[in-house]
């Protein structure tokens, strides 16, 4: 059952903060490049939560501001961040291997396209100017427990980004679990998609937008 009606959608810390408060105590979590480096900002870390970059860190914290900021010490997107106690750093084949490996609970990603399915396209257009650079996108997709996206509702011409089919090239197929956006937050279950909560449209509204059978 969704939440009641939001008055307005929410913005990027408003997502960010939604993610943050749903990572399960204890996690090992993985950040993507992009809108979800906000989740940082927003994480208690005293819930155990140690986050994990694939350019080989484990244990970054927030973003770095003034005093704070190190050149050296950076998330994958090249942001400066602060790094917490125990903070360790290590190769970046060894970054990859955790990532391969299983050893990540959750990852929370951008996107393109989501399928109803849980397929996941945020590496590529398809359009011939874009730079093709997948980066450890599959690598993380695939290899985490649970994927969360982190992506508005719907692009700059209108359309949505939560579909019934993935028209861009896949990054991982059925691996999302759960898609946070600036209108709502979606489950991606066996039975279909179901919106846990909406922001600024009703669920009629984002069915219709969509054309999608979203579940209540």
């Amino acid at each position: 059952m969704s939440s009641p009606l939001e008055k307005t959608p929410l913005s990027k810390d408003g997502i960010a903060k939604l993610i943050a408060d749903d990572i399960p105590t204890g996690s090992f979590v993985n950040l993507g490049i992009g809108q979800p480096t906000l989740v940082a900002d927003h994480l208690d870390l005293e819930r155990g939560v140690v986050l994990h970059t694939e350019n080989g860190m484990l244990g970054m914290g927030r973003a770095a501001v003034g005093d704070e900021i190190d050149p050296d010490l950076i998330n994958a997107g090249k942001v400066p961040v602060v790094e917490t106690p125990g903070a360790s750093y290590f190769h970046h084949a060894d970054s990859f291997a955790m990532m391969r490996g299983g050893h990540l609970d959750v990852c929370v990603l951008g996107a393109f396209q989501v399928s109803v399915t849980g397929d996941l396209a945020n590496w590529h257009t398809g359009a011939a100017d874009a730079i093709p650079a997948v980066g450890g996108a599959m690598d993380l997709a695939m290899g985490a427990k649970d994927t969360y996206v982190m992506m508005t509702l719907f692009s700059k011409d209108g359309s949505a980004k939560l579909v019934e089919k993935c028209t861009y090239p896949l990054t991982g197929v059925a691996c999302v679990s759960r898609v946070y956006t600036d209108h709502g937050v979606f489950e991606i279950t066996p039975d279909g998609v179901r919106a846990r909560s909406t922001y600024g449209a009703t669920l009629d509204e984002l069915r219709e937008r969509t054309g999608l059978d979203l579940l209540d």
